[in-house]
């Protein structure tokens, strides 16, 4: 428990912090599996539409230290390989 005035407001900040970053992961898992789904089905039109609505997400999730930016980057490099996989 925090006993000082300055620990107290950390925890608030930090509980506040982990319930917006929370949100906001999971936004980006339901578009990551949107990508994976449409991939799973083998229609690589409905699946480029899907990593096109995608990557500017993670891209704002990054900017926001929710994601680290390499984690961003891995994620969308492999869906991309996924997909370019699927046309060939």
């Amino acid at each position: 428990m925090a006993n000082s005035k300055q620990a107290r407001k950390r925890a608030r900040q930090a509980e506040t912090r982990r319930v917006l970053k929370a949100s906001q992961r999971s936004k980006v898992r339901t578009y990551i599996k949107r990508v994976i789904k449409a991939i799973s089905t083998g229609d690589h039109g409905k699946a480029m539409e899907e990593f096109r609505a995608m990557q500017p997400v993670v891209d704002r999730i990054a900017d926001k230290d929710v994601l680290s930016k390499k984690k961003a980057a891995r994620l969308k490099s492999r869906l991309n390989k996924r997909i370019k996989a699927l046309a060939a």
